[in-house]
């Protein structure tokens, strides 16, 4: 027998995979809430129950999507296997879930849209892209740590880097899928690491 907890947490899941779908199909601002509900089998009294708005809705979605990717990360940045066969399962990982969620950066590309128009929202989403950049940003600066190199370019600009070629990536990906193998990625971050490594001096004994 499922507790109200689990009912609970299956509605928010069925609602927001409903809301994307839809909203990859006619955009954020043509995905009303009487759509979402009814394509997902509920009235929207149940939207309302479980989140306060449509944006709450998406950038709920955002949430889920952004801590399975922290999660992702963690677990790969924490081991202390060679940089580079980090960055490529970093990258192999982006790729596997734009084979598997093609339609998820559609939706990204729809947030950043829908954004551009909408300030409050545009406030909520780089709230929560910056958090996701952070920790990416602190996770590179333990890794150059444990690695006893100086960086020569700050964690946070590598960071944003990173997410700027991610981006890039599934963009190229969505206009033209042929074009864009699934070991790109992982070679730019592989040979954009390199460099940076290359570049960067021992770190003098006795600096911690």
């Amino acid at each position: 027998m499922t507790t109200r907890k689990e009912r609970q947490a299956r509605t928010r899941t069925a609602l927001m995979d409903s809301a994307a779908a839809l909203a990859v199909r006619h955009g954020i601002e043509g995905a009303s809430l009487d759509a979402v509900a009814q394509s997902a089998g509920f009235t929207k009294g149940a939207v309302y129950a479980n989140f306060s708005s449509k944006e709450d809705l998406f950038l709920s979605m955002l949430d889920a999507h952004f801590q399975a990717r922290l999660r992702e990360l963690d677990r790969i940045m924490s081991t202390e296997d060679d940089p580079d066969a980090q960055a490529r399962e970093a990258a192999q990982g982006l790729m596997r879930m734009l084979d598997a969620q093609p339609e998820w950066h559609r939706l990204f590309f729809e947030f950043a849209v829908h954004a551009a128009r909408n300030e409050s929202f545009r406030l909520q989403l780089v709230e929560r892209y910056r958090a996701l950049r952070e920790r990416l940003a602190e996770l590179l600066a333990r890794r150059v740590e444990r690695l006893g190199i100086e960086p020569v370019v700050p964690a946070d600009e590598v960071a944003a880097m990173a997410f700027a070629m991610a981006n890039g990536v599934a963009l190229e990906r969505l206009l033209e899928p042929e074009a864009v193998p699934n070991s790109m990625f992982g070679d730019m971050l592989a040979a954009f690491f390199r460099g940076l490594r290359a570049d960067a001096p021992p770190r003098p004994e006795g600096q911690t």
